[in-house]
């Protein structure tokens, strides 16, 4: 019988792997903190540049880019918000009666009083985690800290590892982080862009088709956009049960322009926007969002993307430096 021996080192590497990702899990809302935080820089750090280019210093470029964006954002959310919050109450409460108009018998499936009891709740669960994400201030405070610092701070991450690293591997280890941050500038304004037109679209449409409670439902299509490949057709579903509820056409109608509005995002906005993003294979997709739902909810949802597209270009950077070029022609 072969023996198999367990050297004290390998029982010390792996001892240390399973402290460390104790440790990582421990210290998770600082790391998505940062991430959030590199994130955002990456998207405004071009607009920097530009600045400093006509030649604006970066102590001052910076802040101005910052606090137009953030300006820029809360005028979004004080627009939006208020409409919002009043047509999905409205939504909400009317959804069982929704539910029997489009499907008559769906009354022998589902029991529509608990229903109706338990939506209000939901509703307001909804709206308090909502404002509790916004309300927490330390997270809030210290993201946008951090970004303010990434943008301020000529290339932090060479500095910070500057003192460790040779020059080499820190010029091999910049290079990847430069990648890095082209790679999730794209990914941030072109997802922007996109939940943009489609909420827009869907928002038209919906207007035009007379189809009720347009907002909440374009605002819904423009959001599940960050969920590649599933989000439309979630977003596509309350749509028609809408429709349905009103009348068979509008249901029909509805169907139609969701069809029309996936089939311009796939075949014309998604290549105009997301030209220099390169894409992710659709199964990495679906096991980056389930993996990502499983380790910190919706919150690793909405970042399993970015974070796929980080490690990514880090496992490119990694293969192409162990690999020979000739065995990658």
């Amino acid at each position: 019988m072969q023996k198999i021996e367990i050297s004290a080192r390998t029982v010390i590497f792996v001892v240390a792997v399973v402290l460390l990702l104790q440790f990582l899990f421990l210290i998770r809302d600082l790391i998505f903190t940062l991430f959030i935080a590199f994130i955002i820089s990456s998207a405004l750090y071009p607009l920097v540049e530009r600045l400093m280019r006509l030649r604006v210093a970066r102590a001052v470029a910076a802040p101005i880019v910052f606090f137009l964006f953030l300006g820029f954002f809360v005028a979004l959310v004080t627009l939006i918000f208020p409409p919002l919050i009043k047509e999905s109450a409205l939504l909400f409460n009317n959804l069982p009666g929704i539910m029997v108009k489009a499907v008559p018998n769906i009354s022998d499936l589902i029991n529509l009083s608990s229903l109706s009891q338990y939506l209000p709740n939901l509703t307001n669960q909804a709206f308090t985690i909502i404002q509790g994400a916004f309300s927490n201030v330390f997270f809030v405070v210290t993201t946008m800290f951090f970004s303010f610092y990434f943008l301020v701070e000529d290339r932090p991450i060479k500095n910070v590892f500057g003192k460790f690293l040779s020059e080499v591997e820190l010029a091999r280890m910049m290079d990847v982080v430069v990648k890095v941050r082209r790679r999730l500038n794209a990914w941030f304004w072109g997802e922007l862009a996109l939940m943009t037109v489609v909420g827009l679209l869907t928002f038209i449409g919906l207007s035009v088709l007379g189809v009720r409670y347009a907002v909440p439902l374009a605002v819904l299509a423009g959001l599940l956009e960050v969920v590649p490949n599933l989000g439309p057709v979630l977003a596509a579903v309350p749509a028609a049960l809408i429709g349905f509820s009103q009348n068979y056409v509008t249901g029909v109608a509805v169907l139609v322009l969701a069809l029309v509005v996936q089939q311009l995002e796939n075949n014309l906005i998604v290549p105009l926007v997301m030209k220099r993003v390169v894409g992710v294979n659709p199964i990495v997709t679906l096991v980056a969002l389930i993996i990502g739902g499983k380790l910190a909810g919706i919150l690793g949802v909405l970042l399993a993307i970015p974070t796929t597209l980080v490690l990514e270009t880090i496992l490119v950077a990694v293969v192409k430096r162990s690999v020979p070029a000739a065995n990658l022609r």
